[in-house]
């Protein structure tokens, strides 16, 4: 899943994991969308960002 950074942040979504590449100021993200995995969570501890991307591992 290729996901493009934008100009903007999403409304509403605040993210403060500061490692990631659409990490930006204010704890927001500049992913065009995200998705949040697994389909059949029961819990917060069971999800995860399957958008995060490392900060580092995108150059250019």
């Amino acid at each position: 899943m290729r996901i493009e950074k934008t100009n903007e942040h999403l409304e509403g979504v605040k993210c403060i994991v500061n490692t990631c590449y659409y990490y930006t100021e204010g704890d927001r993200c500049t992913a065009e969308r995200i998705e949040i995995q697994p389909r059949n969570a029961t819990n917060s501890e069971e999800t995860d960002c399957a958008t995060f991307r490392p900060a580092n591992s995108f150059r250019g």
